[in-house]
């Protein structure tokens, strides 16, 4: 296929998507940027470089452009910026639909943060759950290499120097449980969370997202962690 038409056919599939997704009702979980929540399209200047595919929530939004940056001329980079959990409803759709979207030749995922309010991910079900994600994105985008990211840790609000109490163990409970469904399915983990909990000094104060310096230390590691799976340039 032509290089033209290859591209012409990729912007076309992509307008057609389902842009922004299913809303967040907990206002401490907006989308932490001047881009809210839907797949944001890599400007494709070389339709030659492989596609590289950046799923999660308002953490993603902030290390974003960063990651455009340091993999500029060795992939495009595309952004699935949502506020959606593991039981969401819609969930699976929405993701074939982004999934449609490619072929992507990796994908670098995280669900985390919207999680953790009690009962919208009901007991029992995180483990399968996520399972159920990693399925979908296998069944449906067979040939990338996958990488999963932990999510970063939540602090008190107004004291960032502190890790939050109530909300914070459960982020580190569904790491983990997100770390053994990684671990079973031969998935390589990013984990965003030990590179942040030593830095807190760099959170912005309101419990879950991060200042400008933290967003490019993000930025980087999931960079360096994605360009190990794109393919040598010849």
């Amino acid at each position: 296929m032509k290089p033209r038409l290859w591209l012409a056919i990729s912007l076309f599939v992509f307008a057609a998507m389902v842009a922004v997704s299913a809303q967040e009702k907990d206002k401490r979980l907006h989308s932490g940027g001047s881009k809210g929540w839907g797949v944001q399209k890599a400007e494709i200047k070389d339709p030659q470089l492989p596609r590289v595919l950046l799923i999660g929530d308002s953490i993603l939004n902030g290390y974003r452009a960063t990651v455009a940056k340091a993999l500029e001329g060795k992939a495009n980079v595309d952004a699935w910026v949502n506020p959606l959990h593991q039981a969401s409803g819609g969930l699976h759709e929405q993701l074939k639909e982004v999934l449609a979207g490619g072929p992507y030749t990796v994908i670098h995922f995280n669900m985390g943060l919207h999680g953790w309010p009690k009962g919208r991910i009901p007991e029992g079900h995180f483990i399968p759950l996520t399972r159920k994600l990693v399925h979908t994105i296998r069944d449906n985008a067979p040939r990338a290499a996958l990488i999963w990211a932990s999510s970063t840790p939540v602090t008190v609000k107004g004291e960032p120097g502190k890790l939050n109490p109530e909300i914070n163990p459960i982020i580190v409970e569904h790491n983990r449980m997100a770390a053994q469904v990684m671990e079973e399915e031969n998935i390589p983990v990013n984990d965003l969370y030990t590179l942040m909990v030593t830095k807190l000094n760099l959170a912005a104060g309101d419990q879950f997202h991060w200042k400008q310096e933290a967003k490019v230390i993000q930025g980087q590691a999931v960079a360096e962690v994605v360009a190990k799976y794109l393919p040598a340039k010849k």
